[in-house]
């Protein structure tokens, strides 16, 4: 592939800067300050230079940082249309990562100009972390491109079966749900719905009404979630000997999915303090974007281990 270091240079910008964006985007909706530039885009309070209220600089930084993954997105695109005619798979990726950077700016941009329902909110969020998976997706294969000189080294790997193949894409796919969830929860502010870890409320199956009922649903999905995960990690790492790449994606899973439970029980005893919950809660979510992130590259891995060696 030509201009392989620019190539690597860019599309691990693209994907520093994605990731910023996604978590500027959590501090919005943390410290609540979507309207901190007011009913006005792509102007933030009638100025191109906001007042230097924190809600303000808040937003607006989320703003700049977000154009800058959309221009970095753009050139990404241009970039592997020209130079990586070889790389269709990577093609592929950065046009993803283009459409929802801009699906989710205009998402954003509604969301300031006309009142959104919580429920389209929360897809912002699930729009925002698929732009980053694609993005790490580009960084991820332009790293294989460098060290590998491209797919031809999986014809060494062992195929897998359709039953694992089909286990990676469902648990991927049931994490964005559960991401989604998630993100309901903090649009609707319903984190206090369930108090107390693990019973919600003093109860095993408390009274379903409110936030009461967002918050005990998310918590039944995340649950189910860790049981995917552990499934899916088990799998990866018992079935795959040969397969070192898989059985470490397993284990990284796994760890990413303890480490978010322990997070969430950090969030119920720290709901009360503020200026500590902040952060907390930015940790749980960036925490699962990264797990979808490697999900999705685990999801391409057994896309193509599955098919003959013969048709790579």
């Amino acid at each position: 592939m030509k201009h392989l270091t620019l190539f690597k240079w860019l599309t691990v910008l693209t994907c520093l800067v994605m990731f910023l964006a996604t978590f500027g985007g959590g501090i919005v909706t943390k410290t609540e300050s979507g309207l901190g530039c007011g009913t006005e885009w792509p102007l933030c309070n009638g100025k191109l230079v906001p007042a230097h209220t924190v809600a303000s600089l808040i937003e607006y930084s989320h703003r700049a940082v977000s154009a800058l993954a959309g221009l970095l997105s753009i050139a990404s695109f241009v970039a592997f249309l020209r130079f990586g005619k070889s790389r269709r798979d990577l093609q592929l990726f950065s046009l993803l990562t283009l459409i929802f950077v801009i699906v989710q700016g205009i998402m954003g941009a509604f969301a300031v100009v006309f009142s959104q329902s919580s429920a389209v909110m929360a897809l912002h969020f699930g729009f925002s972390i698929i732009a980053f998976a694609s993005s790490l997706m580009m960084a991820l294969g332009i790293r294989q491109e460098a060290r590998h000189g491209g797919l031809e080294r999986l014809n060494n790997f062992p195929r897998v079966t359709k039953g694992f193949r089909n286990l990676v894409w469902f648990s991927t796919v049931y994490t964005y749900l559960v991401v989604y969830t998630g993100a309901f929860v903090s649009h609707t502010d319903s984190a206090g719905g369930c108090s107390g870890f693990p019973l919600c409320n003093g109860q095993v199956v408390p009274e379903l009404s409110g936030g009461v009922a967002v918050a005990f649903a998310h918590r039944l999905a995340a649950l189910s979630l860790v049981i995917v995960i552990a499934i899916l990690g088990h799998y990866a790492y018992r079935k795959h000997p040969d397969n070192t790449e898989l059985r470490r994606l397993g284990v990284i899973a796994v760890v990413l999915i303890l480490l978010q439970v322990f997070i969430g029980f950090v969030m119920m005893l720290t709901i009360g303090r503020p200026e500590v919950y902040m952060f907390v809660a930015l940790a749980h979510m960036l925490d699962i974007a990264i797990l979808f992130g490697v999900l999705t590259y685990m999801s391409f891995l057994v896309y193509k281990l599955h098919r003959p060696v013969n048709r790579f």
